[in-house]
């Protein structure tokens, strides 16, 4: 991890977690906001693609159960949509969780994919 407070004055770490803390919106003020700190960076662009992604794949899985909703013998597989749905938004919260925490303890947590990509343009 890069040393030293950032141009906000504040510590890499605080600053690591704090990306993750408004999804995408963080990611992208701390991302345009520190040139130099290699960590921060690296935890901003990693928030801002994992959002992207859940967002994506929420709204997928909504859409289809709005699509599917007027067919009411489709019952079934419009309950199993939004539970799906609602699973996935918790597994999302309790991963932003984890990621808020893994930041601030230092490390570079990556998550498969958005991870490696994060990585390499931080």
């Amino acid at each position: 991890m890069d040393d030293g407070p950032l141009s906000t004055g504040l510590d890499p770490k605080t600053a690591g977690l704090l990306c993750y803390l408004l999804g995408f919106v963080t990611g992208l003020i701390f991302f345009f906001l520190e040139k130099e700190n290699r960590f921060v960076r690296f935890h901003a662009l990693q928030s801002i693609l994992a959002s992207v992604a859940i967002i994506v794949i929420l709204f997928i899985i909504d859409s289809l159960f709005v699509a599917l909703f007027s067919s009411l013998h489709l019952f079934f597989i419009v309950s199993l949509l939004k539970f799906v749905g609602t699973l996935l938004g918790l597994a999302a919260l309790a991963l932003w969780v984890v990621l808020m925490v893994k930041a601030y303890q230092g490390e570079y947590f990556k998550l498969p994919v958005v991870g490696d990509l994060a990585g390499k343009n931080s």
